[in-house]
């Protein structure tokens, strides 16, 4: 029997990355505020999972100024979409082989 916990990513091991993908990928762009929102955390916990998840190329960002303020988003990149299917595949492949 296969043991599928080797399956799973282990960039999305931290809660606060499966968040940030959760929401990435029912969403084209989210900018740094609503996510910081969304996930009720700090500025510098947000920036520094974005970006790990960024140096894996699982997200793409956007900058640009409203008016002349700066503004991020964020978008899961084609890769970083396959990856956290595949994850959440493992998961659920977990889940049946325990159940």
């Amino acid at each position: 029997m296969k043991i599928y916990i080797t399956d799973l990513n282990k960039a999305f091991e931290s809660r606060v990355r499966l968040g940030i993908m959760s929401i990435l990928m029912v969403n084209d762009l989210v900018d740094f505020g609503t996510l910081k929102e969304q996930l009720q955390i700090t500025d510098g916990n947000l920036a520094s999972h974005l970006s790990a998840l960024e140096k894996l190329k699982y997200i793409s960002v956007q900058k640009k100024f409203i008016g002349r303020k700066p503004n991020t988003s964020y978008a899961a990149s084609r890769s970083g979409k396959k990856a956290f299917s595949d994850h959440l595949d493992a998961l659920e492949r977990l889940i049946q082989q325990t159940g």
